[in-house]
Parts: structure tokens; C-alpha cells; sequence
């Protein structure tokens, strides 16, 4: 009885004193709140990775946990084109075909397109800046399917993000699915190795980079977020779960401050808490807070937010 009441007594003495002390209160540690804080708000799960290429720094929440990419693996499929092409392995400019039968829901210009087809390089333009499903399938089936995209990822040292299927079944991804996800830390770093990194030659790289700030469906999300003045591009991907009360929105990309801030690449998922199965603002309202988080984490020197400062 001693024994257990000394062991009860300790136990509480030390819950007592971890309620005192007082939270990170580092650059790094208040950022983090931030993004806790901006996660209660959505009512929802968020994963984010911010990565300074720069200073190899990186802040996040809940990094290393699995999203589901959505449209999302477009970005890294364009880079695969560009890269092959830049390699010899394949002619960016070889034309090809597709069917009545391959269109799908958000595919403009491969609907456009049809019957007259387009080059690889055309198709990964497109689904870069359009998020056209069926270009995208074209290319997957053109380039060796998603155990391709795979590979392209394993090769660049990203040993966690993977693609298992096309679209649109690529999309259902429930909270225990292993298949066609990533983690915020993995694919944030992925996008410095293709933006900033010698993956791609420098006519390439700056070829994808425009690809990107010409995408237009991320306006809304992280970059609405940014201050005016800075150069950001991305990629983003919505989706809802078969049966499920769930909906997916992710962005990913680069943020370059006007005063030379960064390079910062970022990662975004938000699992929102949803019975609507289309698109809400408070998707692209969560994921535009973290564009703050990242001018502040860019520029530490002015001095961080304080916790609830966001709202």
C-alpha cells in the first residue's frame, strides 16, 4: 500500500508540474500553435509542411501523417514528362490520341482536343494548369502507369509518396488508405527538389515553375494567403469519399518573397469535417490562413504572430 500510494503521489507531482510549464514559446514553437489554432478553426484533421530550401527549416503539423493526394500527383507527373524528355528516355513532343471514351468529368482540354490529339508536353501543360483528369490517365498510360510516378519519386529520394491507381478511383482515399497518399514532410520536399533542386535542367525547371504560377485553381487557397508582391505557384487537389463524411483539400507548391524571403516550398492537407459532398469555403479558408503562417515563417526577423493572432 505504501508503495502504490508513493507511486500515486509521484505520478500526480509530475502531472502537476507539466501543467506549468508554459508552451514553446520559440519562432519555430509559436508557428506551430498557429497552425494548431488554424486547425480548430476548420474543424477538420490539417497536415502541413513549410520547408525553407534556404535554411533547410521547416515547420509543420501532423508532418508525417498520410493524405491522399488527389489531383494533387498532377504536379509531379508534368516533372516526370519534362524530366524523361531532358533524359532522352522520351520525345516531349511525340503526339498521341485518345478516345471519346477516356474524357471524364474536368477534362477541358483533352474534350477540346479530341480527335486531334496533343504531345506529351501539351498533356502535362494541361494537367498542371487545368487539372485535366484525362490528360493526366493518358500520360500514366503512355509513361508506364502509376507504378511509374512511383519509381520517378523513389528516384529523387522521396521514399514515402506513392500512386497506386488512375482517375478517378485515385481519389478515395479514407483515413486508414495506404494507397495513392503521401505525408506534408515528403511531398514538401519533393517540390524544392524539382523547383529548386538539379532534378530537373534549368529550362525545365523554369518551364514547370511557370506551369505553376499559371495555375489558377490555387488563387483561393494557400497563395490568397500570401502578401501582394510575392511569386507563388502550386498545385492543388479537392476530393470527397465514397460514402464518407469527409472532404479532402490540399495545395501544394513555392512561395518567393519580394526581398529575397525563402525560397519556401509548402504542403497542405486539410480532412475537413463535412456532410456536403462538394467543395465548402472552409476548405480554401484553412488552407489561405497557412499563406500567413508562411510570410511569418519566411521573415522571423520582423517578429512572429502571437497565438490567436489570425483571427
Amino acid at each position: 500500500m505504501m508503495i502504490n500510494r508513493r507511486i500515486f503521489l509521484g505520478s500526480t507531482l509530475a502531472l502537476g508540474v507539466s501543467a506549468c510549464i508554459p508552451p514553446d514559446q520559440s519562432p519555430l514553437g509559436r508557428l506551430a500553435a498557429e497552425l494548431r489554432i488554424i486547425e480548430a478553426a476548420g474543424d477538420g484533421t490539417l497536415g502541413v509542411e513549410i520547408y525553407n530550401t534556404a535554411t533547410r527549416q521547416s515547420v509543420g503539423l501532423n508532418s508525417d501523417r498520410r493524405f491522399g493526394h488527389a489531383s494533387s500527383f498532377k504536379f509531379s507527373l508534368a516533372a516526370m514528362v519534362l524530366a524523361m524528355d531532358a533524359a532522352g528516355r522520351i520525345d516531349a513532343d511525340r503526339r498521341v490520341t485518345w478516345s471519346k471514351a477516356d474524357l471524364m468529368w474536368v477534362s477541358p482540354f483533352t474534350t477540346e482536343r479530341l480527335g486531334q490529339g496533343a504531345t506529351l508536353r501539351e498533356l502535362a501543360r494541361a494537367t498542371q494548369i487545368t487539372s485535366d483528369n484525362a490528360a493526366a490517365n493518358v500520360l500514366l498510360r503512355e509513361l508506364g502507369g502509376p507504378a511509374a510516378l512511383t519509381a520517378f519519386w523513389r528516384s529523387i529520394g522521396d521514399d514515402v509518396s506513392r500512386l497506386d491507381r488512375t482517375e478517378p478511383e485515385l481519389n478515395n482515399v479514407p483515413t486508414p488508405e495506404f494507397r495513392d497518399t503521401t505525408t506534408p514532410a515528403a511531398m514538401a520536399r519533393t517540390v524544392a527538389k524539382l523547383i529548386y533542386g538539379d532534378v530537373l535542367p534549368d529550362a525545365q525547371r523554369a518551364e514547370l515553375k511557370s506551369w505553376m504560377i499559371a495555375t489558377e485553381t490555387g488563387l483561393t487557397r494557400v497563395r490568397a494567403g500570401l502578401p501582394e508582391g510575392w511569386v507563388a505557384g502550386d498545385k492543388t487537389g479537392s476530393s470527397g469519399l465514397i460514402g464518407g463524411t469527409e472532404y479532402n483539400y490540399i495545395d501544394i507548391g513555392f512561395a518567393e518573397g519580394p526581398k529575397g524571403e525563402g525560397p519556401l516550398t509548402f504542403a497542405c492537407y486539410f480532412r475537413a469535417r463535412q456532410t456536403e459532398g462538394e467543395m465548402q469555403p472552409i476548405g480554401a479558408e484553412t488552407l489561405a490562413r497557412v499563406g500567413r503562417v508562411i510570410k511569418e515563417f519566411a521573415e522571423p526577423e520582423r517578429g512572429l504572430p502571437l497565438v490567436g493572432k489570425l483571427y
